[in-house]
């Protein structure tokens, strides 16, 4: 059978209009940091061509060598900044800092992740290829909401989720902003873009 994580793990699905508070499991990802605009630094090009081959090599590797086959999961990222309001008024996307992920299953081990890569390198059209790793991400409590819309228009959101519904549900935000890309910019118009917005917090203690 092939494992759908989409819907395995409840936590990729969100509601639009609407704040949840969530516990999301330690999950596993492929990773490639970096910093700039997404639209125009090359960093993140480059990362976006080395992701990919590499999922897709790890999940056919599984579905023939361990016989466990999976989706290959949507594009995530976390995003962070000196300043937090260059992602909510400013906008300020050159003052950003990121890192692409990609969440494959646990039982992808590090001896996979380095066979591999040594596959794709032989093809030298992944530029990025040096900083990738495999690594867990554990966020635990979380608040997130599903945004509908173009990227530019997530401000008044994520504003509100900072500024009003973390802290009248006594939480305080921890951990970096996490984007889940259910939609893909280059087939779909951008109002009708899916993104699951997200925000690590933890209880305030009195």
């Amino acid at each position: 059978m092939k494992s759908d994580f989409k819907k395995l793990i409840a936590t990729y699905s969100a509601k639009h209009g609407q704040f949840s508070v969530v516990t999301v499991p330690t999950l596993q990802f492929l990773m490639i940091d970096g910093h700039g605009d997404p639209n125009t630094a090359q960093s993140y090009k480059d990362a976006l061509t080395t992701l990919y081959p590499v999922a897709y090599k790890l999940k056919f590797f599984s579905k023939a060598e361990l016989g466990q086959d999976y989706g290959v999961m949507p594009l995530e990222a976390l995003w962070w900044s000196d300043d937090m309001e260059s992602f909510t008024s400013a906008r300020d996307k050159s003052r950003w800092d990121w890192t692409l992920l990609n969440m494959v299953p646990d039982w992808i081990t590090q001896e996979h992740m380095e066979m591999v890569r040594q596959v794709v390198a032989k093809k030298g059209e992944a530029p990025a290829l040096e900083s990738l790793r495999l690594e867990p991400l554990e966020e635990g409590l979380s608040v997130q909401t599903l945004h509908i819309g173009p990227y530019d228009h997530e401000g008044p959101v994520l504003e509100e989720m900072h500024n009003n519904f973390i802290p009248e549900q006594s939480l305080s935000m921890t951990g970096r902003h996490h984007e889940i890309y259910l939609g893909d910019p280059r087939r779909t118009a951008p109002e009708k873009l899916k993104t699951i917005l997200r925000q690590p917090v933890s209880q305030n203690t009195k």
